[in-house]
C-alpha cells in the first residue's frame, strides 16, 4: 500500500451550522477539507458558516451565492433565494464579504489530480447545473481545462451545484464527485451529506467504478470515494428560519430532502 492523501469534500453548506458542524464532527481523519462552494444562501447562519469554513476547508471556491451576496436581486422570483441572500447580506461582515467576493471559480486539488468546482468545468457554462447522469460527458470538458495551462493531468472533478450526491466515471476514465448538499439536500436524503477522497490507495475495486463506458481505464485508478450521511438537529433548523423571517418553505424542505 502506498502513501494516500486523504480530503474530506463538502458542499453547498447554505447557511446551516447544525448540519455544517454535524458534518465535521462525523468526518473521519482526513488531510485537508475543501469545500465546492455555496458557504452562504437560504438558511440563517451565513456568518457563522463563514468563519466555520474559513477555519476549517483550506481551499473553497466560489458558488453562485457566494458571488450574488451582493446582488440578493438576481434571485427575483425564487423567493427563498432572495430572502436567504437578503439575510446573509444583512448579517455579514465586511470581512465576510471580502472573504465571499475573493474566492476562485476553480481550484486544483490532490496535487493537481481533481478540479474543485461549484457547477460545471467549463467558464461558459459556469451556472449549469450537472446531474449524475451527465457526468460520463463531461470527459471532453475536462479535457479542455487540460489543455488550459501547463498542468494537466486531470484524474476527475469534485463539484457541487445540484445537491445530488453521487460519484461517477466519465467516458475516459475520470472521477467525478459530487459530495452531495451539507445544508440542503434535494436528493431525497434529508441527512448532511458529504464525502471522503482518497488518492494514491492501490487497492483493487476502488469506489466510483459505475461509470459508463466498455473498459477500466486506468486514469484514477488508485482513488476511492465514500460518500457519507450524517443526521443533524432539523427542528433547531427550522426555528432558526422562523425566527430569521425566512420563507416557510425553506425550513420545510429540509424535512424533505428535496
Amino acid at each position: 500500500m502506498t502513501d494516500a492523501t486523504t480530503l474530506g469534500l463538502i458542499a453547498d453548506v447554505h447557511a446551516n451550522l447544525p448540519a455544517l458542524e454535524a458534518v465535521l464532527e462525523d468526518m473521519p481523519p482526513v488531510d485537508a477539507v475543501v469545500c465546492a462552494g455555496d458557504v452562504v444562501g437560504y438558511n440563517p447562519w451565513p456568518a457563522a458558516c463563514v468563519e466555520r469554513v474559513r477555519e476549517v476547508a483550506s481551499v473553497t471556491v466560489r458558488g453562485n451565492h457566494d458571488g450574488t451576496v451582493e446582488r440578493p436581486e438576481r434571485y427575483r422570483g425564487n423567493r427563498m433565494a432572495e430572502a436567504g441572500l437578503e439575510h446573509a447580506l444583512a448579517t455579514l461582515s465586511e470581512r465576510d464579504l471580502a472573504w465571499l467576493r475573493g474566492l476562485p471559480r476553480t481550484a486544483r486539488i490532490a496535487d493537481g489530480r481533481f478540479l474543485l468546482v461549484h457547477s460545471h468545468p467549463s467558464p461558459e457554462r459556469e451556472d449549469a447545473y450537472v446531474y449524475p447522469e451527465e457526468f460520463a460527458a463531461l470527459d471532453r470538458h475536462l479535457e479542455a481545462v487540460d489543455g488550459v495551462g501547463d498542468r494537466g493531468g486531470l484524474d476527475g472533478a469534485v463539484l457541487g451545484h445540484t445537491h445530488v450526491q453521487a460519484a461517477r466515471r466519465t467516458r475516459d476514465g475520470r472521477l467525478v464527485i459530487n459530495p452531495g448538499s451539507v445544508g440542503q439536500p434535494r436528493d431525497g436524503d434529508p441527512d448532511a451529506a458529504y464525502a471522503v477522497l482518497t488518492v494514491g490507495d492501490d487497492r483493487e475495486g476502488v469506489a466510483g467504478d459505475d461509470r459508463d463506458g466498455p473498459e477500466r481505464s486506468t486514469r484514477a485508478a488508485d482513488a476511492a470515494v465514500d460518500l457519507r450521511r450524517v443526521a443533524y438537529d432539523v427542528d433547531r433548523v427550522a426555528r432558526a428560519v422562523a425566527d430569521a423571517g425566512l420563507p416557510e418553505r425553506t425550513a420545510a424542505r429540509l424535512y424533505e430532502g428535496a
